[in-house]
């Protein structure tokens, strides 16, 4: 029957069996070399070694000889790790002085959550201030209208005019159903610079990116907190997002351009169409499209007079077999 393996230890662990013969070896002197089958980590630690006049005979290494090799040892082992330290100083302190990251530092984690207004607005103005290129903005109708964006529009209104002001760019998408609040388009107005905005139907939610290094997105639905991200893979995800939607809206500011009519059908009633052949609700579309539901109404009542729809079944056939959804698709 094979026995089991002897498990592998450090001095600072000792088996039990290496312990009892060590200092058996310790007391005697020596002990014949077949004992230390028992405990073979006693050789290969060093603490005990073939007599020279009788290899059949180990001695003990004197635990003050043991205790000054090991320790050696760790002090060289600690000496070669401070000049490891050294080194790596030596060569890379020199670079962070021309490492350009200035909404990241070293000691700055991928991803943080953000809670309360206030965390969030002041974690924003922090990078805001340091920007020096461009910024990034979508403004979904959720955080536009009420008190939410009466707070949102004085918070931003002096970080923005000053990174304006710095010779920064901003792009922002906006539901199409805000540019005509005037907490909206009086912002654009006021800001002197390089400042551009772009509609579509819909948008996704809130995101700030700055310069390409930090983004802010909500946490929750209520907007009191927010993730902050550092990740330079996922921002440059958003990035590629927010292109994407900047290449298929259409300019609002500061040059308006309006979307032409399909067969006497509007714009907004065509994204109303989309959605109705989805089979959504009035609620659900008012909700998407960022208006409140008696309007939502109107607009699904004027596209069954065009079409000459009796029904809502019918008015989703109708729609379907008119073809201006596949027209506004392709319409630039």
């Amino acid at each position: 029957m094979t026995s089991a393996p002897h498990p592998e230890h450090g001095v600072e662990d000792l088996c039990a069996a290496g312990t009892e013969l060590y200092e058996r070896a310790l007391g005697k002197g020596h002990i014949p070399a077949g004992d230390a089958a028992e405990a073979p980590c006693l050789v290969d630690l060093g603490l005990l070694h073939p007599a020279l006049d009788d290899l059949g005979r180990l001695e003990p290494v004197p635990p003050t000889v043991a205790l000054n090799r090991l320790l050696r040892g760790g002090r060289a082992r600690i000496a070669e790790e401070w000049r490891r330290e050294e080194l790596l100083v030596e060569y890379l302190e020199p670079l962070t002085r021309i490492e350009h990251r200035p909404t990241t530092t070293a000691d700055t984690p991928p991803l943080r959550l953000l809670n309360g207004t206030r965390r969030i607005n002041q974690a924003i103005d922090e990078a805001m201030a340091q920007a020096q290129r461009e910024v990034l903005c979508i403004q979904p109708h959720a955080g536009m209208v009420g008190e939410r964006g009466t707070a949102a529009y004085t918070a931003s209104y002096d970080r923005d005019k000053a990174f304006l002001d710095r010779g920064g760019r901003i792009r922002t998408l906006y539901q199409q159903t805000l540019f005509h609040l005037p907490n909206v388009y009086g912002y654009a107005e006021e800001m002197a610079g390089d400042n551009v905005a772009r509609g579509l139907d819909e948008v996704p939610a809130r995101l700030f990116v700055i310069d390409r290094g930090v983004a802010f997105l909500p946490a929750d639905d209520d907007g009191k907190s927010a993730l902050e991200v550092h990740h330079p893979a996922v921002i440059t995800y958003f990035v590629t997002i927010f292109d994407r939607f900047w290449r298929l809206a259409t300019p609002m500011f500061p040059k308006a351009e309006h979307r032409p009519t399909v067969n006497g059908i509007t714009p907004r009633q065509q994204a109303i169409a989309a959605l109705l052949v989805e089979g959504h609700t009035d609620a659900v579309i008012a909700e998407r499209l960022g208006m409140n539901v008696r309007t939502a109404r109107v607009h699904i009542a004027k596209l069954a007079a065009t079409l000459g729809s009796d029904s809502r079944a019918q008015l989703g056939y109708l729609i379907g077999r008119s073809g201006i959804l596949d027209q506004s698709e392709a319409a630039p």
